[in-house]
């Protein structure tokens, strides 16, 4: 996975609280094995303003105009700002993937459904929790500055806005150690290739039938 150090990035408000993982990536698009092309069907259904399905071309379908995601201010952001509960619903990696495919690095809200904030740090998207209060502050300003842009400093554990306001957030110190790292669950397991080869080399002398 990407590592993830500091992001400088534009952020796109999504207004809604409850958004749960079948709005993020719809259920059709889960046929795929793959974890990869996901990116055009986030939001799909309020995205666009036809019925999606696998495989559909989405450049050539019409686009909801009053979404954020299609507004030109918002293009080429790589934060996304939500509401509190943000990911619920089904366990589904494949909304994580979709956020990813998009180009979403990190995300802030108030809360986090559990499954789903770990599914980002697995993936490597930043999950940022703040205070109601901070989130009403940064909803405020970015419906009022246009392209407004934030700078999250992982190492740091800061959130930095233009107006030189600070915001602390919280985060397990060994997520993000991999965060920093590009450790995903594969990764911090060949960090053991060592310990794995001696115990199967141990075992096919003891056991040697099992390998025949």
């Amino acid at each position: 996975m990407q590592a993830f150090t500091t992001l400088d990035s534009l952020v796109v408000p999504l207004d809604r609280a409850n958004v749960d993982t079948d709005a993020i990536l719809p259920k059709q698009f889960m046929k795929s094995i793959r974890r990869t092309g996901f990116g055009p069907y986030l939001f799909d259904e309020w995205r666009y303003l036809d019925q999606g399905e696998p495989g559909m071309e989405c450049a050539t379908r019409p686009l909801n105009p009053d979404f954020p995601l299609n507004q030109p201010r918002y293009q080429g952001a790589q934060i996304l700002l939500a509401r509190e509960n943000f990911g619920c619903g089904s366990s589904r990696e494949h909304a994580v993937w979709a956020l990813d495919g998009y180009g979403i690095r990190a995300l802030i809200a108030p809360s986090f459904a559990d499954i789903f904030y770990n599914n980002c740090l697995r993936n490597g998207l930043l999950p940022v929790v703040l205070e109601s209060a901070a989130i009403d502050a940064l909803f405020r300003a970015v419906q009022t500055m246009p392209r407004y842009a934030v700078r999250i400093d992982l190492a740091a554990q800061t959130l930095k806005t233009p107006d030189a306001m600070s915001y602390a957030f919280e985060i397990d110190a060994f997520r993000k150690d991999c965060l920093l790292r590009s450790l995903d669950d594969i990764d911090l397991t060949l960090q053991h290739s060592g310990d794995i080869s001696a115990y199967e080399n141990n075992r096919r002398r003891q056991e040697p039938w099992i390998f025949e």
